[in-house]
């Protein structure tokens, strides 16, 4: 009797890159962008790799530098983040977004900023109106001060005082339920996200992204720069984004 035949092993699931957009000016930004995306790939067991801008722009280098390596990695990337926090909405996220959206990327929409902003009435959506009811988008609003609160007020119960708790990192434990809450919230919305069916019709997608290649301008052989965007639309069609 021949032994049984082994049994192929289980197929990974797998990863997918996430490009992180939003502020990244000040201390908090860099922080906040570095601790929620480290959050996202835990959250997602490593299903979800964010790319932050912060950590791949060439700054120092020309503006039109550190623009065309924005758009690269956004449209390199398999699905996109957007944090959509503040009074005003931040203009190069906006754009980056609009660029995300003639490119068929999937995206999730972050607020974490519980201030109502925005034309959109109460029941509408926190922020300007035409960065609204585009397809294969998923908005994720957090109150992001009450859940904080919710956290410190159970660990003020064991009446920690002021010194105990910042010697003993009890703030910073807290800001961490609150940004691996958020995160669980952002990897259910990059998982629907991730399940929309494309917008773009496939016998438009070759010319549509022949056209963005060249409609921003990137500095380079135009001639090369069509073959870059050929191979990612490849890409995306063998992942099946597209």
């Amino acid at each position: 009797m021949s032994p049984p035949r082994p049994r192929p092993a289980a197929k990974a699931k797998r990863s997918r890159t996430v490009y992180f957009a939003g502020e990244l000016f000040s201390a908090k930004h860099l922080v906040g962008n570095a601790y929620l995306a480290e959050a996202i790939h835990a959250a997602s067991h490593g299903r979800y790799l964010c790319r932050l801008p912060q950590d791949f722009e060439p700054r120092g280098k020309h503006p039109r530098l550190v623009r065309d390596e924005d758009i690269r990695g956004l449209l390199g990337c398999d699905l996109a983040l957007f944090n959509f926090d503040g009074p005003e909405l931040d203009s190069g996220t906006v754009v980056e977004f609009m660029f995300a959206k003639f490119a068929d990327i999937p995206c999730v929409v972050l607020r974490s900023d519980f201030r109502a902003a925005g034309d959109q009435g109460p029941r509408g959506e926190p922020w300007n109106l035409m960065v609204s009811f585009y397809p294969r988008s998923v908005s994720v609003s957090v109150h992001s001060l009450a859940l904080y609160k919710k956290a410190h007020s159970a660990a003020r119960r064991s009446r920690l005082d002021d010194l105990t708790r910042l010697a003993g990192q009890h703030s910073s434990a807290t800001a961490q339920t609150l940004c691996e809450h958020t995160a669980a919230l952002v990897v259910k919305a990059l998982d629907k996200a991730a399940s929309l069916e494309p917008a773009m019709p496939k016998h438009l997608r070759e010319e549509i992204y022949q056209w963005l290649a060249l409609m921003p301008g990137l500095k380079g052989d135009k001639k090369k720069l069509r073959k870059e965007f050929e191979k990612l639309l490849e890409r995306k069609v063998q992942r099946d984004l597209l």
